[in-house]
């Protein structure tokens, strides 16, 4: 890692995985930050909706279906708010599901970083067909 921006991705995506600490799911945690002119704007982490129960998996340890993903909140944060998700950058610990996919290229969004490849890729695929730029980052300063 030599260039400025390599060092904001690692050190973004470190934050990121520090938010997904908060979640409160046992699976997976989940953690994303957007990222506009080097200034953090949303983030988010896997849970429950506001005020419902924080339990996210079933007793067969199945996530339950009203769990919102962490890049999901950190977009319907960022639209409640008075900033703009446009020409931002994403950063997140798994790599989103094709649904999330749709909600990024719709929050304008133009780049996502991520650092654990999530076993159904068709959300990074189509992002990457809709020029959205995409980048694996698998070690953070050597982590």
């Amino acid at each position: 890692m030599d260039s400025k921006q390599d060092k904001y991705d690692s050190a973004y995506l470190k934050m990121a995985r520090e938010w997904a600490k908060l979640s409160y799911c046992q699976r997976k945690q989940v953690g994303a930050l957007i990222v506009k002119d080097n200034m953090i704007i949303s983030d988010g982490y896997n849970g429950t909706p506001s005020g419902y129960t924080n339990c996210c998996e079933d007793d067969n340890g199945e996530t339950h279906w009203f769990v919102l993903h962490a890049e999901a909140n950190a977009i319907l944060k960022v639209a409640k708010s008075t900033q703009s998700a446009d020409d931002a950058t994403l950063y997140i610990t798994l790599s989103p599901c094709k649904e999330c996919s749709k909600l990024i290229i719709q929050a304008g969004i133009k780049r996502v970083v991520y650092n654990i490849k999530y076993k159904d890729t068709s959300g990074i695929e189509f992002l990457s067909e809709y020029g959205i730029e995409v980048r694996h980052l698998e070690e953070i300063d050597g982590e």
